[in-house]
């Protein structure tokens, strides 16, 4: 009798030591699970809504361009260009006369060019710096970090890959023909100014050639032939897309993959990459550089993958919607078709799925985490997502 009731005291003490101890550790274990269905829910947020917060109704968005320049938006257009802060506050404005604008910023500079015209014009977030005239028609420019210029002129059957300097001077020119190496499909410079990279095409014995050649104007280029520190050359393949991610690293899409290129005195390709799908589109921005693929079976729908600069890939979503247009802005993976807008992050996770009740989309820049700049059919809107 003595052990049994030895026995039931001891069970109690100890049903009592684990109430004591689920007590201890409901609290916090309920605690942690809240926290985590918190992260998650935020993770896999995904915004249907937006508030206006400005907006500037009267705009021509149609017959103007539109790009951003540090935290604000630059506006461009055949008679000139005006700065817009994200609250519609125009910091400055510059008149010119211009047939086919285009532009490209780097940082806080850009050039506003004439394309198939001879005027260029660079500036930064602050005010304008120069105006340059070149001897022959622009084809395309680029701007640097540091606000040097590269160009391509197209002289007859000879085009010019000149440099010049922010205040217009010219740094090089190099001449090119057709023949050899071919005709100028893309260029690229580095964003320090280093390096200049072109795609060029050409047919050789009935033979379809494609080259990567890089120039360089500093002492790496000096004692070498037409400035070139590194040719490669591709049969029977086009590559309509060369593009610089940073101050060493070039991307040239083909038609059929994409190769990756490393250095600055001797660039080395480091990675070829071979796609069987067809490469619908193509993405980048400083950081990543990202494919849309069309897909295959009986739902074909399409593949976006997004890659670091060493060619790793990131991540790979299907989706099926359709699109017109595809950039990443600052942390989003930005899609329009017409006023239908998806935003995914930089993980490929659907952060926003929505209609822009302005009409048709232009353009959709992200200013913040949750601040954008919409340019729709019916004018500029800074929105935030709710």
């Amino acid at each position: 009798m003595n052990v049994k009731k030895h026995t039931s005291e001891n069970n109690k003490v100890i049903q009592l030591y684990k109430n004591k101890w689920n007590r201890k550790w409901f609290i916090p274990l309920g605690i942690l699970i809240f926290i985590l269905m918190v992260i998650l829910g935020i993770k896999y947020h995904v915004y249907h809504n937006y508030r206006t917060l400005a907006s500037s109704g009267n705009e021509d968005t149609q017959s103007s361009g539109y790009i951003p320049l540090g935290d604000r938006l630059l506006k461009y257009g055949d008679d000139g260009a005006y700065l817009l802060s994200q609250s519609h506050e125009i910091l400055w404005n510059y008149t010119f006369e211009m047939s086919n604008p285009s532009a490209d910023v780097r940082g806080e500079k850009a050039v506003i060019y004439d394309k198939k015209g001879t005027k260029m014009f660079v500036l930064d977030k602050n005010k304008p710096i120069s105006d340059m005239e070149t001897k022959f028609p622009i084809l395309q420019a680029e701007i640097t970090e540091k606000g040097s210029v590269a160009a391509v002129l197209q002289d007859g059957e000879k085009t010019w890959i000149n440099y010049y300097a922010s205040d217009g001077s010219v740094i090089a020119e190099n001449q090119t023909r057709i023949e050899n190496p071919g005709y100028p499909l893309d260029m690229t410079v580095s964003p320090g100014g280093e390096n200049i990279a072109v795609s060029f095409l050409m047919v050789e014995n009935s033979r379809l050639i494609s080259k990567v050649i890089f120039y360089n104007f500093g002492d790496a280029g000096q004692n070498k032939e037409d400035n070139i520190v590194a040719e490669y050359q591709y049969e029977n393949i086009v590559i309509p897309q060369i593009i610089y991610l940073d101050n060493t690293t070039a991307v040239a899409f083909g038609d059929n993959g994409y190769s990756i290129f490393k250095g600055i005195e001797n660039p080395k390709e480091e990675v070829k990459e071979t796609i069987e799908e067809e490469i619908v589109s193509t993405f980048h921005n400083e950081k990543y550089f990202g494919l849309v693929l069309k897909g295959t079976g009986k739902k074909e729908g399409y593949m976006m993958q997004l890659y670091s600069p060493s060619g790793k890939k990131m991540f790979s979503e299907k989706f099926e919607h359709e699109y017109q247009s595809i950039d990443i802005s600052k942390e989003m993976i930005i899609l329009c078709d017409g006023s239908k807008v998806r935003m995914y992050n930089l993980k490929g996770i659907l952060k926003f799925d929505g209609i822009i009740g302005e009409g048709a989309v232009k353009n959709v820049f992200q200013m913040s985490s949750k601040r954008y700049m919409v340019i729709s059919e019916n004018g500029i809107h800074t929105i935030s997502l709710k």
